[in-house]
């Protein structure tokens, strides 16, 4: 399988414990780790993290299956959803609990920071890594969490009161969370995104981090209901990738404008 680097980024394996995958980074400056989401490191994902490093920033992007710059399709879903099933590295349906590739990212992080410099790492996990953000602030490294549609646990079985308790919850330990309620005590801030009628990011589990986190909880959410403005579909999930408008006025743009200033003030001018 091909792991040759996107142009503008270098390539090296990082391994940590019994876990090693490929990571390309590129730019310069504080650095911001990017967690990739199911259908693999898309040719959006990799302009995303341009995106950032045109803004001051140092990208590192692990990879974690498929190849850089496939294109995405459902058959590959579908094969590598398959995998991540019986993957000992992430889980998908498991509650109150991280999946072990956390520990891997929390080495990473910790990594890029000593590499890059600066007050502190900013990382962004989408879809099925999008919870890890929240895991990732027992790392002290980490200062700026994002959390982009985060979609696990996954909730496809069960009755309806069942699902629903499901959306609920969150795939990080009872201590992990109240490690990252204590960060975010002290003046960490957590941004989240998703569109509002995505069904894999269900409105109940943001729901929950505003229980747990208050005001330090900071989500913005893109109306993706039938006949909305700016004509995002129902189906739209990836807020900064596949359903990523970079029209000046749509509100995925503004996202990105505003996360940027987010991790401008957080990691360049703290």
């Amino acid at each position: 399988m091909s792991t040759v680097a996107p142009e503008g980024f270098s390539s090296f394996l990082f391994k940590d414990q019994n876990i090693e995958h490929t990571v390309f980074a590129g730019g310069s400056g504080p650095a911001i780790v990017i967690m990739h989401e199911l259908p693999g490191m898309v040719p959006e994902t990799i302009t995303f993290a341009r995106r950032l490093q045109e803004a001051g920033f140092t990208t590192y992007l692990p990879l974690f299956f498929g190849r850089p710059g496939k294109k995405n399709s459902t058959l590959s879903d579908a094969g590598y959803a398959l995998r991540l099933c019986i993957s000992r590295e992430f889980y998908l349906f498991k509650r109150n609990a991280s999946s072990p590739i956390v520990t891997w990212l929390r080495a990473l992080c910790n990594h890029a920071h000593n590499q890059c410099g600066g007050p502190g790492v900013g990382v962004i996990g989408m879809c099925l890594t999008g919870g890890f953000a929240l895991s990732l602030l027992t790392e002290p490294s980490v200062i700026a969490p994002v959390m982009s549609q985060p979609s696990l646990p996954a909730c496809p079985l069960g009755s309806k009161r069942a699902k629903q308790e499901c959306h609920r919850e969150l795939d990080l330990s009872a201590e992990e969370l109240e490690i990252a309620k204590r960060r975010a005590a002290e003046g960490i801030t957590i941004r989240g995104y998703r569109f509002t009628g995505d069904t894999l990011c269900p409105s109940a589990r943001f729901d929950r981090l505003r229980e747990e986190f208050g005001s330090a909880f900071i989500p913005l959410e893109i109306d993706s209901s039938p006949g909305n403005v700016h004509g995002y579909a129902a189906n739209s999930h990836a807020v900064f990738t596949i359903h990523y408008s970079d029209e000046p006025e749509s509100p995925t743009r503004k996202a990105l404008d505003g996360l940027i200033d987010y991790y401008q003030k957080k990691l360049l001018n703290p």
